[in-house]
């Protein structure tokens, strides 16, 4: 089957494909990224507005189409660009997955702020070192979050805007209700943004001292979402080639099937949107698809099972242990999961029992996995359907726009075999620009393009 899947990625990666790739000068580095895909995450959203009236955000019972995320973007944009914020600022977002950080996610780069994605999980002293770290101009803050920093607006000059909450917490603040009463002009605030000008900050949990910011380009968030594209449409290619071919005999059809099949994509969103996973992968990939991003107020999975059957979800993504739970949970035999196309995730490794798990419980999907990093704006490798059944240890292949080699415990580069273990190191446009005033770790974790994963391959 092997043979089908690496004659897809090769017709993918040809002359003329949308997702060809092409070697580019970054950071005086030749690193390879896709050549036609969209320099900033600002044109890639730009172009999800053909989506219009589609849904695009479920949250809970709430729901907005691509046509209301826009507008309510480009009133935010306005609004971050009337307090100062421009190219090069930062906008920091502590929250729950509300609808309201999708929008401020949007916003902030769409104006060239970077968003700095606050864990809100984080101890009161863990959220004020990340705001002293990364200094944000705008801080978009639920209540849970401002309740638990009294003290901060006072200690920081930044302007405020809270969620869901008539709190007013300084003389610099305005409630999200108060910043959308402005008239949308109808167009994004005109501002000029670099491929490699930081998207993103996310914080790396450290096993000492306080994490680290890593800056996610526009150009390795971009070129993230085509990785996903890529490795999805290579699979399916290649499965419906071995179908044709005889090689593999089809899957059952459902035996309960859904009165038709869903005409829009919808992905559940699990995990914190503070994290790649559900920002850069589940997030940006579903809007360049123009599907459908089901949101929670916190992980529940008779929940969970509740509204993958409302919505019709068919890709889940989250960490192992959460798709663990919806197949135990005795409401999966009771609620209609015959639209989900796939399961899996990462965050950990799918256990080779639980991909087996998957794939019996799923009457039209396939069980599927990825690894990667915060520092590689999302995966590295993926592995799914007829592949990962085959093979349930593997992490899968690698993406196409990053190379690999391995290296001893003191960088050395190993001849690769197929006997050969090492640490495994990455070079690619994905990879992070460094993290946010560390210079020294910056230097310890990539050196020449190439970035030490820490990870024995």
């Amino acid at each position: 089957m092997i043979h089908h899947y690496l004659a897809a990625r090769a017709e993918l990666d040809a002359p003329g494909s949308p997702f060809a790739t092409k070697v580019t000068e970054v950071r005086g580095v030749m690193l390879k990224e896709f050549a036609s895909s969209p320099p900033t995450m600002r044109a890639l959203w730009e172009a999800s507005a053909v989506h219009g009236d589609k849904p695009y955000l479920v949250y809970e019972d709430e729901h907005m189409t691509y046509a209301e995320a826009h507008a309510q973007v480009r009133k935010l944009a306005a609004h971050l660009v009337a307090n100062g914020v421009h190219p090069g600022s930062r906008v920091a977002i502590a929250m729950r997955n509300y609808p309201e950080w999708v929008v401020s996610h949007w916003a902030a780069m769409c104006v060239g702020a970077a968003v700095v994605g606050v864990n809100a999980w984080w101890t009161p002293p863990e959220i004020e070192y990340a705001l002293n770290d990364s200094e944000p101009a705008v801080f978009i803050a639920d209540n849970e979050r401002l309740e638990r920093l009294n003290h901060m607006p006072e200690q920081r000059p930044m302007h405020i805007i809270s969620v869901r909450s008539s709190r007013v917490v300084s003389d610099n603040s305005i409630t999200w209700n108060d910043a959308m009463t402005a008239a949308d002009a109808g167009t994004l605030p005109a501002v000029a943004i670099d491929p490699d000008d930081d998207a993103t900050i996310f914080y790396t949990s450290g096993t000492t001292g306080f994490p680290k910011g890593a800056q996610l380009t526009h150009r390795g968030s971009v070129n993230n979402v085509y990785n996903i594209m890529t490795m999805g449409l290579a699979t399916n290619m290649a499965e419906q080639r071995a179908l044709a071919a005889g090689d593999v005999a089809p899957r059952p059809t459902a035996s309960t099937p859904t009165a038709s099949p869903p005409a829009q994509a919808a992905f559940m969103a699990a995990t914190p949107l503070f994290h790649v996973t559900a920002c850069n992968c589940v997030l940006q990939g579903a809007t360049v698809l123009g599907g459908k991003v089901v949101l929670m107020h916190k992980w529940d999975p008779g929940r969970a099972l509740e509204l993958i059957e409302r919505e019709r979800v068919t890709n889940f993504t989250g960490v192992p242990t959460m798709s663990r739970e919806l197949l135990m949970h005795p409401d999966w035999s009771r609620r209609d999961t015959s639209t989900l196309q796939g399961m899996g995730g990462g965050g950990a490794p799918l256990q080779p029992d639980l991909v087996g798990k998957i794939a019996d419980a799923l009457e039209a999907g396939q069980p599927s996995t990825a690894y990667g990093m915060t520092e590689t704006c999302g995966i590295i490798t993926a592995n799914s359907a007829r592949w990962f059944l085959a093979k349930p240890a593997s992490c899968g292949t690698i993406v196409p726009t990053l190379e690999a080699k391995l290296v001893d415990e003191n960088g050395n580069d190993l001849a690769p075999s197929p006997t050969t273990t090492g640490v495994l190191c990455v070079r690619g446009s994905v990879v992070i620009k460094g993290y946010l005033n560390r210079p020294e770790a910056t230097a310890d974790a990539i050196r020449d393009g190439w970035l030490n994963t820490g990870d024995i391959a």
